[in-house]
């Protein structure tokens, strides 16, 4: 005799979607709850299913006893995160999706990230890729490095090389790290002249001296050394000595180098990536005695 036979069927996915979507932020029948964020948002949910769905929650859950002064159902405080940032999260954990937009998909990265929790990680990448704009990608840029979102930080550097001279007058350009800035710096493909690139360096070290309260020349020391300075006319590399009297910049030996360059008629002494015309470069008539070195 057959023995008998099983199977696991499945119903409308989208209906029972739908219905723990109902359960999101309501207090009927909830067992714990947050305060989120400077405005002390209450967000209702449902200890089974924060616990079961992320592990980060299930240790902040199960972390209580009865001898706790915290009663197990909370309030657990939340104040760096926004309301609306946090119900997302709450969102993606009952009903496996999420709902996004540009203003707040950078710290939904962040909590997923925080949290453990890789496919809303994913969501919130694809989400990125799909909606970037000039004003956001260096944030998004900057959010990729930090969480070591490889293919992000591709698609983002790729669409700066598209647009480079719009972005550099971005305040997301200002507020990157030293180490993102020189990174960007080191492609060929920028689609913008040198002469611009070391201006919007300038303007960067400015803001970021100020913010950082430290010396241009110390926030400055990495990016600077990408500059492609061979590449600019000797009328050129005269104004930028005149600037560099101001806030020393660029290091002196990085100037003389440069006009080694022009002396010499050649890169010699210079890195050969510093003689190498980015896209964007407008021609000067000293680059053909660079070609050599930029092989």
């Amino acid at each position: 005799m057959a023995g008998p036979c099983s199977a696991r069927l499945q119903a409308d996915v989208a209906a029972f979607s739908a219905a723990l979507r109902t359960l999101v932020n309501n207090p009927q029948f909830s067992d714990v709850m947050f305060v989120v964020g400077r405005e002390q948002q209450k967000v209702f949910a449902h200890r089974c299913v924060l616990a079961c769905r992320c592990q980060a929650f299930q240790g902040m859950l199960g972390s209580q006893d009865s001898s706790s002064s915290v009663p197990p159902q909370g309030p657990f405080i939340l104040g760096n995160v926004q309301p609306e940032v946090f119900l997302a999260v709450i969102e993606f954990l009952y009903t496996n999706s999420v709902t996004l937009n540009s203003r707040i998909v950078l710290e939904v990265l962040t909590s997923s990230v925080e949290y453990g929790l890789q496919d809303l990680c994913k969501l919130c990448v694809k989400f990125i890729k799909d909606t970037l704009s000039v004003e956001q990608v260096c944030e998004a840029l900057q959010a990729a490095v930090t969480y070591g979102q490889a293919d992000l930080q591709q698609h983002c550097l790729a669409f700066i090389e598209g647009c480079t001279a719009a972005v550099v007058r971005t305040q997301g350009f200002c507020e990157l790290s030293d180490v993102v800035l020189a990174r960007v710096l080191r492609s060929d493909r920028l689609a913008v002249d040198e002469l611009d690139l070391v201006q919007a360096v300038r303007e960067w070290a400015h803001v970021s001296s100020a913010v950082l309260e430290r010396p241009v020349p110390e926030v400055a020391a990495l990016p600077v050394r990408e500059l492609r300075l061979p590449l600019l006319a000797p009328s050129e590399l005269v104004t930028l000595e005149s600037h560099n009297q101001q806030d020393l910049l660029i290091p002196v030996e990085n100037i003389a180098a440069a006009w080694r360059a022009h002396a010499l008629r050649k890169g010699s002494g210079v890195p050969s990536r510093l003689c190498r015309p980015r896209r964007g470069t407008r021609p000067r008539d000293h680059h053909r005695h660079l070609e050599p070195h930029t092989k």
